[in-house]
């Protein structure tokens, strides 16, 4: 029997043509939701590939991209700005999903090799492919049960290896076919119709079950995914503090060059929290004091930002979004489309028996152009909330239950913010609540 079978090939441009051809490819890549909603990937990618169609890809080297495509001066230290490698990683990752994700085999597929920086093209062509034929008059049913055996295979769940017997015996069956009489022959047909169909009913169950549960992901997940999509290390930014007595929460932010930052008890479990979450996903967190984190290691990565008003880069990646802290003093969450609107601590009360406010936020930031997440409260009890929330199935379809309200069902690529209350009893965090939610 001859089947076609599909292969990639290494291909070349050859002449204008050609040319043209990977330039549409490219602009088809470039429209998809994996690029277009960037400006760094889109201009590295355009241009590597323009380079190298121009037979200039002996140019494209780190320093130089830096320069030409992210305006780097042309002594910039690469070891230090990274942007380069970064979005080079960045790029490759998205041209994966983006090809993983079309549902279809592209004519022409663009690649970016590791560590390299020059782009290959590859041709998807059919071929023919020799394929044994069972001989025998029943040579006509085994396509179809063949057929069906290369679907089953595909399907690699659990339960699937009485599927490959039956295959196996319906060749072994198939074999007999020259030897058998007219009414065996009929037999032997229907059994083999049979065979198919129960074979196609059992693939038909399994593809279900695993599209079930491929749709069945918990709101945990979807509200993650984004950030954790292809990481193995996501850092979490934590606020620090030292100690000051004459303050209402008894700390302040620690500065740079403070000799014993710490965190708190709350803080450090909703490190805990996250930290277990995330190696559960198969994710390495790694701790870094949001005092001494520079925006050229905030752009390596997705980020988690701990903490409200100990982490200077909480206060300034949320001032441009709708739910935001307030410069002190109060310190309190404002909603910038109704500025009277705040949520604040009751300074008349104890700190420890005072009900505190949380911030939490997922959204593509324009200053790293990467996924950030913020945990984080007005004081330490709502930040321990924000983690216990972010961590919770319970708690996290009731705000995708909200996010569905507003938008329909994308809540696992949105922009999201919301607003939590949580109660406070003798120092100890309680059960937080929505007060209000934004999605863009």
């Amino acid at each position: 029997m001859i089947r076609t079978g599909t292969t990639r090939d290494a291909w070349r441009p050859q002449n204008a043509h050609d040319r043209e051809a990977i330039l549409l490819a490219l602009q088809e890549v470039l429209s998809s939701p994996h690029f277009c909603n960037s400006k760094r990937y889109p201009a590295l990618l355009q241009h590597i590939v323009g380079k190298t169609l121009a037979g200039e890809s002996d140019q494209l080297k780190e320093r130089t991209l830096g320069v030409e495509v992210f305006d780097r001066p042309p002594s910039y230290d690469t070891n230090a700005d990274t942007v380069v490698r970064y979005t080079a990683g960045e790029v490759r990752k998205r041209l994966s999903l983006y090809y993983s994700e079309l549902g279809r085999k592209p004519r022409i597929r663009i690649s970016l090799p590791p560590g390299s920086y020059v782009p290959e093209f590859f041709h998807e062509h059919d071929e023919p492919e020799e394929s044994g034929e069972y001989p025998g008059h029943f040579g006509q049913h085994v396509g179809g049960v063949g057929h069906f055996a290369d679907l089953a295979h595909e399907v690699k769940e659990p339960g699937q290896t009485s599927l490959t017997a039956l295959v196996s015996m319906s060749k072994d069956e198939v074999r007999l076919g020259p030897a058998l009489g007219p009414a065996r022959e009929r037999t032997s047909r229907r059994r083999s119709l049979w065979l198919a169909a129960i074979m196609a009913i059992a693939l038909l169950g399994a593809l279900g079950w695993k599209y079930h549960a491929a749709r069945a992901s918990s709101a945990v997940d979807d509200f993650w995914a984004p950030a954790l999509r292809d990481q193995r290390t996501v850092p979490i930014c934590a606020g620090v503090v030292v100690f000051a007595q004459n303050n209402y929460s008894g700390v302040v932010t620690a500065g740079k060059d403070a000799d014993y930052p710490f965190v708190s008890i709350q803080g450090a479990s909703a490190i805990a929290s996250l930290s277990a979450l995330l190696d559960r996903s198969g994710v390495t967190t790694q701790l870094v004091s949001a005092a001494t984190t520079s925006l050229p290691e905030l752009r390596e990565h997705p980020v988690i930002l701990l903490g409200g008003y100990n982490n200077q880069w909480t206060m300034r990646l949320l001032q441009p979004l709708r739910f935001h802290f307030t410069h002190y003093p109060p310190e309190a969450i404002a909603d910038q489309t109704q500025p009277a609107r705040q949520w604040a601590r009751d300074e008349s009360l104890p700190y420890s028996s005072a009900d505190d406010y949380a911030v939490l936020a997922r959204f593509r930031d324009a200053t790293t152009d990467s996924w950030v997440i913020v945990l984080a409260g007005v004081g330490r009890n709502g930040t321990e909330a924000a983690a216990q929330f972010a961590t919770s199935p319970h708690y996290m379809q009731l705000l995708r239950d909200q996010v569905r309200d507003q938008v329909g069902s994308d809540f696992a690529n949105r922009n999201i913010e919301a607003v939590l209350k949580v109660s406070v009893i003798e120092g100890k965090t309680g059960a937080p609540s929505i007060l209000a939610v934004h999605v863009w």
